[in-house]
């Protein structure tokens, strides 16, 4: 079915365009990188994978229950909405709350791929080109998976919040050839990371635990590769030019942290805007989510250097400074443990099956 007949919400026009200025960037020096860089680049190489295989796309998925997500996680749970809702009722909103998420991901998958692309294009090291095209490929697999998800198992999808829509566009309009990596490696995928992770940890659904556990362990290594890249880059800016970074995250964070309410989802049930934002706001499921999103950006965003006292004040406000102390290769070593971990289960239940078939058939030729 044609992805525009499964939109819960008119998205517009099928295509977007961005207009887009920066240089091409060509460079003559080819035996020389960094071993860091070049490393990481040799990981993205061997650790290329095949979402049609890996993933078990046999696996059932209940449409009206795809994550598990219990009633007090519902944004409206609580509310005199919810007690007048029917069962099928709740259901249906559960189906278009993992609808308008993983839609927001399979978008955000999207831009990440044109910003790698961006990325390949723009940057002066050719150690970073490398590694740029190698991320371009893990973010064509993402919104490959994502989009599959989204039509076989759920069949239905939601637009591109505005939000995410307006930090897209910022990135790509913008000619500096680092703010593809900032955008998109630290904000955008920083944020991924952790909305992933946390899916991943408390839905009780196998498929979905496979496709985010999967995906995560490509996007540690996006987000080591932009903390390399522009811990060396920040080093050499001037505190003018740095202070000019530091407003673009904070406004970015804003940005994503209002991204992530989904009042478009209620809006659909029927609840005018003005009050589906007030029950988002009061949502304490909501806020925590919302905090533990910044679990993966702050760290980050201090390790490349930006830490100015007025995004030291936003973070604050935002409430998640302390976040700022987190252990983001800790984090990232967990992500690789746990797809590896699936792979490992998976793989001895397979080796499982094919014993017994082996035994069973010795036991039937044994009784002929």
């Amino acid at each position: 079915m044609p992805t525009y007949e499964l939109y819960a919400k008119d998205p517009g026009d099928s295509l977007w365009q961005v207009p887009a200025s920066g240089a091409a960037r060509f460079s003559w020096e080819y035996d020389d990188g960094r071993d860091r860089l070049l490393a990481l680049y040799q990981k993205g190489k061997d650790k290329q994978w095949d979402g049609q295989r890996r993933i078990d796309w046999d696996l059932e998925v209940d449409p009206c229950d795809p994550l598990g997500t219990p009633d007090e996680a519902m944004t409206l749970y609580g509310t005199r909405y919810w007690s007048k809702f029917t069962e099928r009722e709740k259901g249906e909103l559960r189906k278009h709350y993992a609808s308008w998420q993983f839609s927001q991901f399979l978008h955000g998958e999207q831009g990440a791929m044109v910003c790698a692309a961006r990325i390949v294009e723009s940057v002066p090291d050719l150690d970073a080109k490398f590694y740029s095209a190698t991320q371009t490929m893990d973010e064509a697999r993402h919104a490959e998976v994502y989009g599959r998800f989204l039509h076989e198992k759920i069949g239905m999808l939601y637009p591109i919040n505005d939000n995410l829509r307006s930090l897209l566009e910022d990135t790509l309009r913008d000619s500096r050839w680092d703010m593809p990596y900032l955008g998109m490696q630290v904000l955008i995928e920083g944020l991924a990371l952790a909305a992933f992770g946390m899916i991943r940890d408390t839905t009780d659904k196998p498929l979905p635990k496979q496709i985010l556990a999967y995906v995560m362990q490509d996007e540690a290594r996006h987000v080591a590769f932009g903390r390399m890249a522009l811990r060396d880059c920040y080093r050499q800016l001037s505190d003018a030019e740095l202070r000019e970074r530091e407003e673009f995250v904070i406004e970015g964070c804003y940005l994503m942290r209002d991204r992530l309410r989904g009042v478009e989802v209620l809006e659909n049930f029927g609840i005018p805007r003005s009050e589906a934002e007030e029950y988002s706001e009061r949502s304490e499921f909501l806020a925590l989510f919302r905090q533990l999103l910044f679990s993966r950006i702050v760290p980050c965003v201090k390790d490349i250097g930006l830490w100015g006292k007025r995004l030291q004040q936003a973070y604050v406000d935002m409430g998640v400074f302390e976040m700022g102390d987190s252990n983001l290769d800790l984090l990232m070593a967990q992500d690789e443990e746990i797809a590896e971990r699936l792979d490992a289960e998976r793989f001895a239940a397979e080796e499982r099956e094919r014993v017994a078939e082996v035994e069973e058939t010795i036991e039937a030729g044994a009784e002929g």
